[in-house]
């Protein structure tokens, strides 16, 4: 009964350190995601990189980890290093829910156990006594049928949570990755923008140069033609 009721206090334990690493976790996720999606979509990179340094957002780590690459390798790479801290931080998210597993598989065979040993006491009574008296036994077994009692309740309250929590992650998984996949794509849209800016500027000093070449032109022939009339 001892180990159980620590499994019973375990279980509590694991699912309010949960339940506070889960609170607010996807909230401040989209909030950090909706403010670095309007910076890179004005192409502000290093607006969207200080307020990824600001914010206590675990997606603020995915999101630095591809501002520090971007620039020095290439995309694909990029996106790669952005998906391993990903996958990461959604390990960290995850930890400590195998002991939910752990006891939910294991309280029934503890409680079984003690039921076990409460039974052999109760023969044991009996033999001693030499006495087939029901009474005998009676209180040893009804001790030992509590233990696996408390093990079926335990397992289920375990099981309950572990579910919930792994329900929980996968769509947190899900939609942590969508917010992933649009910031990658967002960063290599905010990087073509000052090349498509630059090929522009190019192309209008090239068109400047090109006008005034056919401006001195026309203004030559022009004054070939004014000289020949004069002849």
């Amino acid at each position: 009964m001892w180990v159980i009721l620590a499994f019973s206090v375990i279980v509590l334990a694991v699912a309010l350190d949960r339940a506070i690493a889960h609170w607010s976790y996807m909230r401040k996720a989209r909030a950090l995601h909706d403010t670095v999606s309007r910076c890179l979509q004005k192409g502000a990179v290093g607006e969207a990189r200080s307020a990824c340094e600001r914010s206590q957002s675990p997606l603020a780590d995915i999101c630095l980890v591809g501002f520090e690459r971007n620039g020095r390798t290439k995309q694909a790479n990029v996106a790669s290093a952005v998906q391993r801290e990903r996958i990461r931080v959604l390990a960290d998210l995850k930890s400590r829910t195998w002991l939910l597993g752990t006891i939910g598989a294991t309280a029934p065979f503890v409680g079984l156990f003690g039921t076990v040993v409460g039974i052999i006491d109760g023969l044991g009574a009996i033999f001693e006594s030499k006495k087939n008296d029901l009474a005998i036994v009676a209180g040893p077994l009804s001790e030992a049928l509590y233990a696996t009692a408390a093990g079926i309740l335990v397992a289920v309250e375990a099981v309950l949570v572990f579910n919930y929590f792994n329900q929980r992650l996968a769509k947190v998984a899900l939609e942590m990755r969508l917010l992933t996949d649009e910031f990658i794509e967002l960063l290599e849209e905010a990087d073509e923008v000052p090349v498509k800016a630059k090929s522009k500027g190019k192309r209008s000093k090239r068109a400047d140069s090109d006008a005034d070449e056919n401006e001195s032109k026309r203004s030559k022939r022009a004054d070939s033609d004014s000289e020949e009339d004069d002849d």
